[in-house]
């Protein structure tokens, strides 16, 4: 698919202002991704996720985090959510098990630690600084959390308007449905690319006893190496799909935070591949970084229908919103003229 020059303008200007890259998987990667997930979806998810219609609409709604980035200003809040550097939380005298799961908590730490020891960190230069990230060491688990609970907040609702809702009412809360799974997608699979869990992210930083590349790569591990080799489809990964599961009850950002540790393991890996011709996409060993690619993928895919499942699972109906209706439909009923 041929890429539109305004937006690779854009991607590069934003590269020369921001310490992150453009994207994460390409918008194809990410239609996988959302694919996948749906695929792995049992029969007793609502139908109307699953007309070719809706599945459609969350294949395309998997780029929209990445659409917004045509309006720089939106870059300020956008940009974080597509990563966390793990890296850093060191920096900042922070461990995983102590990080806040409420976002502004979050940057309370940091703000905190910057203030305590300024000296740890470097001074900033606002020239590439416009969106004002550069602090930032990313949100993207609490984008996946907030994205979470909005679905299954709009599950909690729809289930009151089942009860006694219009068919208005009804389509509406769907599609606002829709839309979140479609969007919630894109963070997921953000995650289950590795160099978004890293410093790391666009060519080895820091110390490199051994050797990685300090070339940027991310955009070959987003979705350059698959369009030298052809491209993968659907068809491909669903042999590797498995029944969703649902999360057990407890710390969702626990959850949030082992998917992303696991993925941050990869990255070495991925590093050692890069620098063994792997991702070249030429001869036996160029193939080689297929297989890695793509089962992160289906983890991507796999994770995101496990989120799905369990935010509808797990949401009981919007009492307030039943009452409310209930109301209504007395205030209906006694309107009504008495035969």
């Amino acid at each position: 698919m041929k890429k539109n020059l305004a937006l690779l303008t854009g991607c590069l200007l934003f590269a020369a202002l921001a310490p992150r890259p453009c994207a994460a998987w390409d918008y194809e990667g990410h239609r996988l991704v959302n694919q996948v997930a749906l695929a792995s979806l049992p029969a007793n998810f609502p139908a109307f996720a699953l007309t070719p219609e809706a599945r459609e609409r969350i294949a395309f709604l998997s780029g929209e985090p990445d659409r917004w980035r045509n309006t720089s200003d939106l870059n300020h809040f956008n940009g974080p959510d597509h990563y966390l550097d793990l890296e850093e939380l060191q920096q900042y005298g922070l461990e995983i098990p102590s990080l806040d799961h409420f976002r502004y908590d979050f940057v309370g730490q940091m703000a905190r630690a910057r203030a305590a020891h300024p000296e740890n960190f470097k001074p900033i230069d606002p020239e590439k600084d416009r969106d004002h990230t550069r602090q930032l060491i990313g949100f993207l688990p609490w984008a996946i959390q907030e994205n979470f609970d909005r679905l299954k907040s709009g599950f909690a609702y729809l289930k009151a308007f089942q009860d006694g809702g219009t068919p208005e009412e009804i389509a509406n809360a769907q599609a606002n449905i829709v839309y979140v799974m479609g969007v919630m997608g894109h963070y997921v699979g953000d995650g289950a690319q590795p160099l978004h869990t890293t410093m790391h992210f666009n060519g080895w930083v820091g110390e490199n006893p051994q050797g990685y590349t300090t070339r940027a790569i991310h955009s070959l591990i987003d979705g350059g190496y698959f369009t030298k080799i052809g491209g993968v489809t659907l068809k491909e990964l669903e042999p590797s799909v498995h029944p969703v599961e649902v999360l057990p009850a407890g710390d969702l950002f626990k959850q949030i935070m082992d998917y992303l540790q696991a993925q941050q393991k990869l990255v070495e890996p991925l590093y050692q591949m890069e620098k063994a011709g792997k991702f070249s996409g030429e001869g036996e060993n160029g193939m080689a970084g297929k297989p890695f690619l793509t089962k992160q993928l289906v983890v991507g895919g796999q994770m995101l229908s496990t989120l799905w499942y369990t935010a509808y699972q797990q949401a009981a109906p919007d009492n307030y919103l039943r009452s409310q209706l209930a109301k209504r439909k007395l205030k209906a009923e006694s309107a009504a003229p008495k035969n």
